[in-house]
Formats: structure tokens, sequence, C-alpha cells
């Protein structure tokens, strides 16, 4: 597994008869699984076992607790989802063996981000400060409502035993005034009170 490695979505079934397997993406826009070619594969937390007459390599994915390497012959959208072959998966039988596998590809495969473009996995453990240099604690999450995206912070709470405190700040212009990716940073305008 390569150490940067992120984990963009889930098999979710087989899909046709020729080999193809659908794939639920981590993202709504699953870009990194079009422009990796190499996709590194681990049973889900629940897989057990192998199904009546799998292939190797979704044997290995089934059994393994090391990576499988799966060679991505194409991958598009399709619907909702996103469908893909592979080289090492030529049946109905051998697809749905990999049901449930989650998919990991290298960071270093994603596609460049645009100017002022981010991808979550980057901005999760930044510290956030507001114009004043208050620590307001580090992103912890990020949560999509709609029309924006919204950083779930935490910071370490000043009373002993308590839980982190939780924020939420809108991921939008109007707040965030500078997002320092090398010194592990965002800048908002935002206070402790808000």
């Amino acid at each position: 597994m390569p150490a940067d490695a992120i984990e963009v979505g889930r098999i979710a079934d087989a899909w046709g008869i020729k080999g193809w397997f659908k794939v639920l993406p981590h993202s709504a826009s699953p870009e990194a699984l079009f422009s990796s070619k190499r996709w590194y594969l681990l049973p889900s937390d629940r897989q057990s076992g192998a199904s009546k007459s799998p292939s190797q390599k979704a044997t290995a994915i089934a059994a393994a607790a090391q990576p499988v390497v799966l060679k991505i012959k194409e991958a598009k959208d399709h619907a909702d989802t996103v469908v893909a072959c592979s080289l090492d998966v030529v049946d109905r039988n051998q697809a749905e063996a990999l049901k449930g596998a989650r998919i990991f590809v290298p960071r270093s495969s994603f596609p460049t981000a645009g100017t002022d473009e981010y991808y979550w996995v980057d901005l999760l453990g930044l510290d956030v400060i507001n114009r004043e240099g208050v620590a307001l604690g580090q992103v912890k999450d990020l949560m999509s409502t709609g029309p924006q995206t919204v950083l779930v912070l935490a910071q370490a709470s000043e009373e002993e035993g308590k839980p982190p405190l939780e924020r939420m700040i809108p991921f939008v212009a109007a707040f965030v005034d500078n997002v320092d990716l090398l010194g592990r940073k965002i800048t908002v305008d935002w206070q402790l009170d808000y």
C-alpha cells in the first residue's frame, strides 16, 4: 500500500456479465477513481471468506490483511455511481467476489486541484486561527450541507476531563481568508463566541 493511500470508495456489486463492477465513490466528484490505473483493495470490515468460484485475485482480496492491487482497464460514470473493469476480473462471478472491498488510491495520483479548490483529505488536521491569531481548533471533519461545505473543528477543553469543544465554520470565501496547506493552517474571519 502506498504511504499516501486514501480510501476513495467501495465496490458495491457486479455490473453486467463481463466482469464489470459497480463502485460507490466517497466523493460526489470521483476524479481520483478515474485518474488512477491501479486501485489497492482491502476487504470490508464485515467481509469474510470467498464466494463460490472467485478468481485467485478476488479470493486474495476477501482473505487478505494486505492490500491487493487491481489493474483498472476502464472506469466511467454511470447514473449516481461509477462502473469499472479490470484486467484481473473477467466475469460476473469474479466481480461479485469483490463486493464490499474498500478502494484506495495514492494521493499523488489525484488530479491537481484548481485555484481555491481543495481536497477534503488535505484539510483534515489543519489548525484554524482567526485574524487576531486566536486558535479555534483543528479540522476534524468536513460536512456538506448542499450549497456549501462546513469545517467541523475540535478544540481541547480547558477543563480537565471534559470532551473537546466542537465548532463549525462555513468553508466559504466570506469567512475563510487563507488556506496554507504547507503551513498546515487556515485563517478565518471568525470569533470564539460565534
